[in-house]
């Protein structure tokens, strides 16, 4: 079985978020970056998984440039056989979506794994836009998945209850909570990492759909009210004028 899965990065949670160039840019002076946890947690710990039941390899890819090399070897840390990455700033969905959809057409992959999203655009798009360019099937946030042979079955969370399916490989998956338990890589994955193959191949002549005009950051958290315990009227006005929670 040969499993793709794609790997992006992430600043880390604790990082201090803040724009440049007047807004229109990510300021990453200071900013540690990770792994996005929806590729590594959910996707990339069940393709290991998977490896490990029924053989195969598995192979992460990234559109980046070599900045993103770290987070790459950490990929390759938690056991990924090998690596790619596309050279190129991924600019919107659109573009890396179609930058690996053009690499993984000659793969001959069983299996494409994605994290349901990235945790800094939350935008869920590229997994499906991988499939439709691959002409293959596509499963959006799976939280299980199993394979018997050439059927994968996986379940979804549904309003009210879970929904499974099945499909033939090949197939897309974007990964959700529950597919895996994180694996923290140890001494001698990391060490081997330092000596896997990572791929660089030059990106395809695909243009970007999309650009970002303006970043701003919320609005900061306005100061807790007390209300004392025996003034039940104010706070029930204010739940329901203020707060317009009743």
């Amino acid at each position: 079985m040969k499993i793709l899965v794609c790997i992006s990065k992430s600043p880390d949670t604790t990082s201090k978020i803040a724009f440049t160039d007047g807004n229109t840019k990510f300021d990453e002076n200071g900013v540690q970056y990770i792994v996005n946890p929806y590729d590594e947690w959910y996707a990339l710990v069940r393709a290991l998984e998977l490896k490990e039941a029924n053989g195969g390899t598995v192979t992460t890819i990234t559109v980046g440039t070599a900045a993103d090399d770290s987070v790459i070897r950490k990929a390759l840390a938690i056991g990924a056989d090998d690596a790619v990455r596309i050279d190129a700033e991924p600019t919107d969905a659109y573009f890396t979506a179609m930058q690996i959809a053009e690499h993984a057409k000659a793969g001959g992959y069983d299996l494409v794994l994605a994290g349901k999203e990235t945790i800094n655009y939350n935008g869920s798009q590229v997994g499906g836009m991988i499939a439709e360019a691959m002409d293959l099937p596509f499963i959006s946030l799976a939280s299980k998945m199993d394979v018997n042979g050439s059927t994968v079955t996986l379940e979804t969370e549904i309003l009210g209850g879970v929904q499974i399916l099945e499909a033939d490989m090949p197939l897309v998956i974007s990964c959700a909570k529950g597919m895996a338990e994180q694996r923290i890589p140890n001494m001698r994955g990391i060490m081997a990492a330092r000596t896997k193959p990572l791929n660089v191949v030059a990106p395809a002549a695909i243009e970007a759909l999309t650009s970002y005009e303006s970043y701003t950051l919320p609005e900061a958290k306005s100061a807790c009210k007390m209300i004392d315990p025996e003034n039940m009227d104010e706070l029930v006005a204010l739940l329901h004028n203020e707060a317009k929670v009743i």
